[in-house]
């Protein structure tokens, strides 16, 4: 891995690693649409971080509550560090560890999908969140920085930012969000075509008297 000078190499490093990490692009499509089907589909997004992960984790779920790029309806997404009383109550009584986790239990349902955001892949309160998660049927993806590492391990996929500094690591992870947005948002398109294609096929049907009901009035009527 190059290492690159201060200040204007920072760009030269971003370059870098954005360039390998453009070969990822098809998890992330994967992962919006499966988002798409899970939200869709009455699920939830629980998504958690430390520091600036935490901020990248919070930007996520603000894009599917409120909007990506075009108008659509709202999203159940929680960013389970933006609850100040819950996280600092847990850490008081259970332990720093804990914080997540045990809102995780709370919050988390079979077939829900948890995302957790690590530069190091080495939070011992996301590694519990996981386990949690992974113990509630709940669905972990995590976004870390250089493979291999504990929660890359731990999660049911994966994506690892190969960058040598933490400020990379969660620039290509802003990439990322807004990749999985852009996925989340074009599969949900495609799902409300296929549903007017659908509903336009069965018109077809109803009218030149095809259709099962179409088909039971024609025996009636013989």
């Amino acid at each position: 891995m190059t290492v690159h000078p201060p200040v204007v190499g920072h760009c030269d490093e971003l370059l870098e690693a954005l360039g390998a990490f453009r070969a990822s692009a098809h998890v992330t499509q994967r992962w919006g649409d499966r988002l798409a089907a899970v939200l869709g589909g009455g699920g939830r997004l629980l998504a958690a971080g430390n520091g600036g992960s935490a901020a990248q984790a919070q930007h996520l779920t603000a894009e599917l509550v409120g909007r990506y790029r075009d108008d659509r309806p709202p999203f159940s997404a929680i960013a389970l560090h933006a609850d100040t009383s819950s996280t600092t109550a847990i850490a008081n009584d259970y332990g720093v560890d804990e914080v997540f986790a045990r809102q995780v239990r709370a919050h988390g349902r079979e077939g829900d999908v948890l995302m957790l955001l690590s530069t190091s892949g080495a939070s011992a309160n996301l590694l519990s969140a996981a386990d949690a998660a992974r113990s509630a049927g709940v669905r972990v993806w995590a976004l870390t920085g250089c493979a291999p590492n504990p929660l890359m391990a731990g999660s049911d996929e994966s994506l690892c930012v190969e960058a040598p500094s933490t400020a990379t690591v969660q620039e290509i992870h802003l990439v990322a969000v807004h990749m999985i947005c852009a996925a989340f948002d074009a599969a949900l398109e495609r799902g409300v075509r296929g549903t007017r294609a659908a509903g336009r096929a069965a018109g077809r049907e109803r009218a030149a008297g095809t259709g099962r009901a179409g088909r039971a009035a024609q025996r009636k009527r013989r």
